[in-house]
């Protein structure tokens, strides 16, 4: 028979193997992707390569439309320090982005000055999800998939995802505010 050794050996391996989370083994970062900007350009993320990004998708008609104001903030907060918010329209929760990208640019211009890149209205979940949203769900797991309208995801310096963070959580809390001074 097996001594009471071998297998508090065994169960102290199997408990420390669950408690390690293992790195993602990227194949590409966010940077050696592109996406179309609200004007139907196409953006070369590489031009962000050094930067922090919190990618926000967006919606024009949700209870959560206010975080504009604050996603605004944060950018104009820590713009000079190499940090960027992507707004990323999609009509995908509840049809609360249902208009064009020249109606999605005016409402944020016109309602939440808005300056900060805003993408082509996309899909961020599902089979038609952008190349970025699959790219983050491959890489960090199905927290990076949005519940709905202004889910946002933390990319640090490195072109790899740092953080996510529900609808709930404001763009100018504590919460957001920390993770992004960590990496800055």
């Amino acid at each position: 028979m097996y001594s009471s050794n071998y297998f508090i050996i065994i169960l102290t391996i199997l408990m420390f193997s669950f408690f390690n989370k293992v790195d993602a083994k990227y194949e590409k970062i966010f940077f050696d992707h592109t996406i179309k900007n609200i004007n139907n350009e196409v953006i070369d993320l590489n031009q962000y390569k050094g930067k922090t990004i919190l990618l926000v998708n967006v919606a024009s008609k949700c209870g959560f439309t206010k975080q504009y104001t604050g996603l605004q903030e944060l950018f104009e907060k820590y713009r000079d320090k190499g940090f960027y918010v992507i707004g990323v329209p999609s009509n995908q929760f509840g049809g609360q982005e249902p208009g064009s990208n020249a109606e999605i640019k005016d409402f944020c211009e016109t309602n939440f000055n808005i300056t900060f890149p805003l993408t082509d209205k996309v899909d961020v979940k599902g089979d038609n999800a952008h190349e970025i949203y699959k790219w983050a769900k491959k890489n960090y797991g199905t927290s990076t998939v949005p519940k709905w309208n202004f889910h946002k995801i933390l990319i640090n310096k490195e072109g790899k995802i740092e953080d996510t963070f529900n609808s709930f959580v404001t763009p100018m809390s504590g919460k957001i505010i920390n993770k992004i001074e960590s990496v800055l």
